[in-house]
């Protein structure tokens, strides 16, 4: 854990820097975009298909509305993990050329371009874990929510080993000759990132940050710092 939390210092102090803030910039507005266009797609859709089939009056209609408005905004927030990764995976490459080339200039001389393909493989693998898994887990989340804590614990975890998962294979993607993380430090990150997902407005910077944290504890596991 310790090695994960000076890669995440390391990460912190790459935000500001102008390339990395381009690639936050352009992700959390594609990221808005999806979650815009998608919410008001669902919307009116369900929207059009209660007025078309006639299923409720219209002060009951308004409170459908109204209902659907407020489960896509619990659902966006559920969601914006998911999202997030997926909007970043696209950009991975960049983000970690830059951190790599700034920190570590050998690798990154070593390192293998990654296609906008590959990132959006990763990067729908990473959605497709996330909402599999997580519906695996249905049947233990629904008698843990009695519990108060257990489905948010549950969840925490699931989570931040997905995480770990999916951030170890976007660092490695330029290095497809290096070996995986072990699994504590794949833990670490997964731990750490899924922490900042939790924090409002940090989550905003989660993606990217996590992004380069990954970077930098592949690179210090391998003593390169």
């Amino acid at each position: 854990m310790a090695r994960a939390v000076h890669a995440l210092l390391f990460a912190l102090k790459d935000l500001p820097h102008p390339r990395v803030l381009r690639v936050l910039a352009a992700s959390l507005a594609l990221t808005l975009l999806i979650f815009t266009g998608a919410g008001a797609a669902i919307f009116f859709t369900v929207r059009w298909a209660l007025e078309h089939w006639q299923w409720l009056d219209g002060a009951t209609l308004d409170m459908a509305g109204v209902l659907v408005a407020l489960l896509l905004i619990g659902g966006s927030w559920l969601l914006f993990r998911a999202v997030a990764i997926l909007v970043v995976g696209l950009f991975a490459d960049g983000i970690v050329a830059d951190v790599e080339g700034r920190h570590y200039p050998a690798a990154a001389a070593r390192a293998v371009p990654v296609s906008l393909a590959r990132s959006l493989r990763l990067g729908l693998a990473s959605v497709g874990r996330l909402i599999g898994v997580n519906l695996l887990a249905l049947p233990l989340y629904i008698p843990l929510l009695f519990t108060g804590v257990g489905a948010p614990l549950l969840a925490f975890a699931i989570n931040a080993a997905l995480l770990g998962r999916d951030l170890e294979a976007m660092a490695l993607a330029r290095h497809p000759d290096r070996p995986r993380l072990d699994r504590g430090a794949r833990w670490s990150l997964g731990a750490l990132s899924a922490a900042i997902f939790l924090v409002p407005v940090a989550n905003l910077l989660a993606p990217i940050a996590s992004a380069a944290m990954a970077v930098h504890l592949l690179h210090l596991r391998d003593g390169e710092e």
